[in-house]
């Protein structure tokens, strides 16, 4: 073999050798490239579910930490029933309620002229406890925000009729409408003396917020099935498929008679 034919083959050798090289490094930045790929995405998503851990609880309003406080006139542990009518009625009727629930305007709308009767007439205490279930499930602040104006008006002493006002102009449970400080204050206007500076102050500054947050969390651990909850004497009537608000105001009248 000629010398100038094995000097050819040695540098196709040599040429081929070099080729080889660069091929193993390339594999060698692209597994590297892979490993920091997954690295990057899997410290991403640590950071994802830190941040989902973080701001898990705040669609029930815990992201407005303040203190607690309670609507005048509150009652109960930790002062989270409003009261309504006299202490010396014959029953008690406690009733939890989201004010986006389309469920507990249905019952207001049917029992509401009944339990006015039977307050007004000091023969029924009713015991509103409010609860945000609609702001965890649909997302939003209405039920927190409409719960805070409704214990501004407890401040004002218009609760029963703002509450009454709230029910009446709800917006469709997909509306989060009364996350709205302009549409609760509009409505205040419905009710006689109730739209003050010092109401206006409340909403707007939350006042009851953690108070707010502080009954939803009591509701969340009674076990309670949904809203409304309806307790007449500690039992559930709401549950009961024959109850009616005739059936309820005679249960009420007998309880008054003995």
């Amino acid at each position: 073999m000629s010398e100038k034919n094995r000097d050819g083959k040695r540098t196709a050798r040599e040429r081929l050798a070099v080729e080889r090289e660069k091929q193993k490094a390339g594999e060698r930045r692209r597994r590297t490239l892979i490993v920091a790929a997954s690295v990057v995405c899997v410290l991403g998503l640590a950071a994802v579910i830190g941040v989902l851990a973080a701001n898990a609880g705040k669609d029930d309003g815990s992201d407005n930490a303040g203190p607690v406080v309670a609507p005048s006139g509150a009652q109960g542990k930790d002062a989270l029933a409003i009261p309504v009518g006299k202490d010396t009625a014959g029953s008690t009727l406690t009733v939890w309620e989201d004010f986006r629930c389309p469920a507990c305007k249905s019952f207001e709308d049917r029992y509401r002229s009944t339990i006015h009767e039977l307050t007004d007439a000091g023969k029924l205490r009713v015991e509103y406890r409010l609860a945000t279930l609609i702001d965890g499930n649909m997302g939003g602040t209405g039920s927190r925000n409409a719960a805070n104006a409704a214990a501004c008006a407890q401040d004002a002493g218009k609760f029963t009729a703002y509450h009454d006002v709230l029910y009446r102009n709800q917006p469709p449970e997909t509306d989060d409408a009364f996350a709205k400080n302009s549409t609760l204050l509009d409505l205040a206007a419905k009710v006689d003396g109730l739209d003050t500076p010092a109401f206006r102050t409340c909403v707007e500054k939350g006042t009851h917020n953690s108070w707010v947050v502080k009954s939803n969390e009591a509701f969340q651990k009674g076990g309670f099935g949904g809203t409304p909850t309806v307790l007449l004497d500690g039992k559930n009537i709401f549950q009961d498929q024959t109850m009616t608000p005739e059936k309820f105001r005679q249960m009420v009248e007998e309880a008054a008679q003995g």
